[in-house]
């Protein structure tokens, strides 16, 4: 290895040298942890916006009795498995409450009751998507597309079924974002 102070900038430019190639155990030390950080904030990241998903799919799961319902992801990509469609469409349908949140968060001042408002219109929002305009889809858009998944026709059973499903489902995903709307519109509220 070259001493440092051998080095002059012509011998870095002509020898295809950097500064921090001439010192590989500097070159590498700092930059480890950094990366490391940064994954594991992408995975906390990850896990906090999954996690909502996640909760309402195991609160969701009795529905998984009727075998529409079932056969409903049993259709949806990939063909033919069960859970994985099921994990992927609870998380999907939990997407409407964390954007209200992100928005929330990132537009409205936190001072006063604005919070508070915004986490309230993403229930109620949210619950409306999930409750009423996800059946829809499921039943009016997903046969046009290809996706047949009823047997028994899309009658009023499957409608009810899926109604129900869904407005569990905001329910489930609105419980937390009520008590923490009402917390903060508490005087002294965070």
């Amino acid at each position: 290895m070259v001493p440092p102070s051998a080095l002059t900038a012509s011998d870095v430019v002509a020898g295809g040298l950097t500064p921090l190639s001439a010192f590989p155990a500097l070159a590498s030390a700092p930059i480890v942890p950094a990366v490391v950080d940064t994954a594991i904030g992408w995975l906390w990241t990850i896990v906090l916006f999954a996690f909502p998903g996640v909760v309402a799919a195991a609160l969701w799961t009795p529905f998984l009795i009727a075998a529409r319902f079932r056969a409903l992801f049993v259709a949806l990509p990939p063909a033919g498995r069960l859970v994985p469609s099921y994990v992927g469409v609870a998380l999907a349908l939990s997407v409407p409450y964390l954007v209200g949140i992100v928005l929330t968060v990132g537009l409205v001042d936190s001072a006063g009751p604005g919070w508070s408002e915004g986490f309230l219109d993403t229930a109620l929002f949210g619950g409306v998507i999930v409750g009423f305009v996800a059946p829809a889809f499921a039943v009016l858009g997903l046969p046009r597309v290809g996706v047949d998944w009823d047997p028994t026709g899309y009658g009023p059973g499957t409608w009810g079924l899926l109604v129900t499903a869904g407005l569990w489902y905001a329910l489930v995903a609105a419980v937390p974002l009520v008590a923490l709307a009402i917390g903060m519109a508490l005087p002294g509220g965070y």
